[in-house]
């Protein structure tokens, strides 16, 4: 009886831990959750950025979608309550947002995210930038960003400088995750680096080919892959073609041999549809952020999708 009795109350003893091991490895899975970070990114562009180094040590939430202009933003109240949990936001700078966003942060009463706080983190600083006006900028220029275009993430190599700069942000925010953060921007840039060898390829035979665009969305992109803007649809950021302008660009197109007009999906296409029969060439609809469509669900595969649309389309131009 006494073997018996050792036994059942080593058995029970047994039992007793392994299940406060088991509640200790479950208690450890939800401290591990409720550390997540609470990352708002403006774009789905950033917020790709933001997965690709914070992982599943992150949640992350973009207020605008790849299929919007990032100009233009209707708030929802959805918007101020992401903001109010964020830990930390991320925005696209140079203005790009004026027009929506800092309202939103205003109101959200969250003081890690306010501008100059340590939860604001401006992509812009680490990014290379163009088309910086040398001049004094006014109303009648248009729609023109006074600190650069905005447009930066359309090059691969500013994507993985505003990588680099979230795995440092994050590790600041998060030391114990530091290793993993770090590993996670390695792990991009090799995947990057192998699909860039890839675009270079495909775009090699296009080096030197001029384009219309709708908007001054690509100079980041068309200076990577080595294209030429002759000319945009719009006379000037945010303006409307006239019919004069527009008699003005199917001149030019006859006169350069252009042919294909690349437009962002949220412009209207009736204008560059009809420059295009005039000249006899191709409205392309690239999509200028991650998730303007199905097949561009991450930075990696936005690229794979606009250059593989380009070379098609080059391809098909006469």
């Amino acid at each position: 009886m006494k073997f018996l009795w050792n036994g059942r109350h080593q058995g029970r003893m047994l039992l007793s831990l392994i299940t406060v091991l088991m509640l200790g490895l479950f208690s450890s899975g939800v401290a591990q959750a409720a550390t997540k970070l609470n990352v708002v990114t403006a774009t789905q562009d950033l917020a790709a950025l933001a997965t690709e180094v914070g992982g599943d040590r992150v949640t992350v939430i973009s207020i605008a979608r790849g299929y919007q202009d990032p100009h233009f933003v209707e708030a929802k109240p959805s918007f101020l309550l992401n903001l109010r949990k964020a830990d930390l936001l991320v925005v696209v700078g140079l203005q790009l947002e004026i027009g929506w966003l800092p309202p939103l942060i205003t109101q959200s009463g969250n003081p890690k995210i306010q501008p100059a706080a340590p939860g604001y983190f401006d992509a812009s600083q680490f990014a290379e930038i163009l088309e910086i006006p040398t001049a004094q900028v006014s109303r009648a220029m248009g729609d023109v960003h006074p600190l650069g275009n905005p447009h930066y993430w359309l090059d691969p190599e500013n994507g993985l400088r505003v990588a680099a700069g979230l795995a440092q942000k994050l590790s600041q925010m998060s030391p114990g995750d530091a290793v993993y953060f770090n590993q996670r921007l390695e792990d991009f840039r090799k995947r990057l680096t192998v699909a860039e060898s890839r675009w270079d390829e495909l775009m090699k035979p296009y080096k030197g080919r001029k384009v219309i665009t709708y908007h001054q969305s690509w100079p980041n992109f068309v200076k990577r892959f080595g294209l030429q803007v002759a000319d945009y649809v719009e006379p000037r950021p945010g303006i409307p073609p006239s019919p004069a302008h527009v008699v003005e660009l199917i001149a030019l197109m006859k006169r350069q041999n252009v042919k294909l007009i690349l437009v962002e999906p949220y412009f209207d296409l009736k204008t560059p549809q009809s420059v295009a029969r005039e000249t006899g060439g191709q409205v392309v609809v690239l999509m200028p952020s991650v998730g303007g469509d199905k097949d561009t669900g991450d930075y990696i595969k936005l690229f794979d999708y606009d250059v593989n649309l380009l070379v098609k389309a080059f391809q098909q131009a006469r």
